[in-house]
């Protein structure tokens, strides 16, 4: 599995050009692009990171992070997720960085996905869906979703974002509307961010194969 990550962020530095600030994003797929990224950090201007997880793996390496507020759009975002559709939809969070990942995403031309061949799934679901949450909100997020949705919510207990707030799990969807399911439970009050990156998906998922495929 770790070979099939390392293929896929290799394969993902061919859509790094001279001069970018590259969106990086988190997970152990991404510590690998980071690695790679490393090796071209001369041709770069630096990158925009999105957890303190990566920010410290970049500046191990010397390239410089900037404050995606000082950078304005950007060119690239590369990132991992923790399932992947047909249609390129995904669910990310399992690393607790789902809101800054969101962010650079929506702030890129280009976001691509890399995963190994594990992750793909004909129906999003399976894994887990995370939501970022509001600390006083986690109960009342819960009992929500559990009403509207049917799927079980599980605190992350221990675990605190890097913007300070806590995660709960959705055990025992079937995803068969992303777009529609990411909107309605973006409604709920106190909900900070969800883990389905639907309504703005991966533009290019690489998946690496012994020559990795690209849809």
């Amino acid at each position: 599995m770790s070979e099939g990550k390392r293929l896929a962020a290799e394969k993902a530095i061919e859509y790094v050009e001279d001069g970018m600030i590259v969106g990086v994003g988190t997970g152990s797929t991404v510590a690998y692009f980071i690695d790679a990224l490393a090796r071209i950090r001369h041709r770069i201007e630096g990158a925009v990171s999105s957890s303190d997880q990566s920010t410290e793996r970049l500046r191990g390496h010397g390239i410089e992070v900037f404050d995606l507020n000082a950078t304005g759009p950007l060119a690239l975002y590369v990132d991992g997720a923790d399932e992947c559709d047909p249609q390129r939809h995904l669910i990310k969070g399992g690393g607790a960085a789902l809101t800054r990942e969101k962010i650079i995403a929506e702030a890129s031309a280009q976001f691509v996905c890399i995963i190994d061949p594990a992750k793909q799934v004909p129906v999003l679901g399976a894994f887990p869906l995370p939501i970022e949450v509001i600390p006083m909100a986690r109960s009342l997020v819960a009992r929500t979703i559990l009403e509207t949705t049917g799927g079980q919510p599980v605190w992350r207990e221990g675990v605190t974002t890097d913007n300070g707030n806590w995660v709960l799990d959705i055990h025992g969807l079937s995803i068969t509307d992303p777009v529609g399911l990411e909107a309605k439970l973006n409604q709920i009050p106190g909900v900070v961010s969800v883990g389905l990156f639907a309504r703005r998906k991966a533009d290019v998922v690489i998946v690496g194969t012994a020559t990795p495929t690209v849809f």
